[in-house]
């Protein structure tokens, strides 16, 4: 069974109250950081167009690094499917731990069940999990496959990402729509063949 998603959202909002309720996140010290920032940056942080920037940007950063709140739920794979279970084009964005700058692009996810099977949208959440983080793309890739051998002990795990980086795109070399294409497989996926093709490469 390949399925494929196009219509998942890439871009979450969270209000404030929710912002300021996340574990971890201060925001009033983050305004605070993002004041003086401006101010080394040799900007006039209380010009009337940066006033509230120190807000806006605190209150972004910390929805970018707020996943939504979920549970893993499985259920049993009662009628013994055996096939490759696809979630193609699962739209992500997340962080560069290097340079704060984000990158984005799509996921695509998919697992060969054994005993116990997850919901589609599942697949969708584990890779908004763990990409609201600062990251490298080549960690994210093997943290969404290792979170679904350690979740549902299947036969075998596929993992695809494609993303262009803000570091590179913006500055740097300065590369405006590249790809980068990081990939993981295990199991009876670990080995070039019929199924494994069926993933983007």
């Amino acid at each position: 069974m390949t399925i494929t998603s196009t219509a998942l959202p890439d871009i979450l909002t969270l209000d404030e109250t929710e912002i300021l309720a996340v574990p971890g996140i201060d925001l009033p010290r983050a305004q605070a950081a993002i004041a003086e920032f401006l101010r080394a940056l040799g900007r006039d942080e209380t010009s009337p167009h940066l006033l509230d920037t120190p807000r806006r940007v605190a209150g972004a950063y910390a929805e970018m690094l707020t996943p939504r709140e979920t549970s893993w739920t499985t259920f049993p794979n009662d009628d013994g499917y055996q096939g490759l279970v696809l979630v193609k084009a699962i739209p992500f964005h997340s962080l560069c731990q290097h340079h704060l700058l984000p990158f984005r692009g799509v996921a695509h996810v998919g697992y060969l069940p054994g005993d116990r099977l997850f919901g589609l949208s599942k697949l969708a959440r584990g890779v908004e999990l763990f990409s609201r983080d600062f990251q490298v793309q080549e960690r994210l890739t093997q943290q969404v496959a290792d979170w679904l051998e350690d979740t549902l002990a299947p036969r075998g795990v596929g993992v695809v990402m494609e993303a262009e980086h803000m570091c590179m795109s913006l500055r740097g070399v300065q590369t405006a729509g590249t790809l980068t294409r990081t990939s993981v497989f295990t199991g009876l996926l670990h080995e070039d063949g019929p199924l494994q093709r069926q993933f983007p490469h």
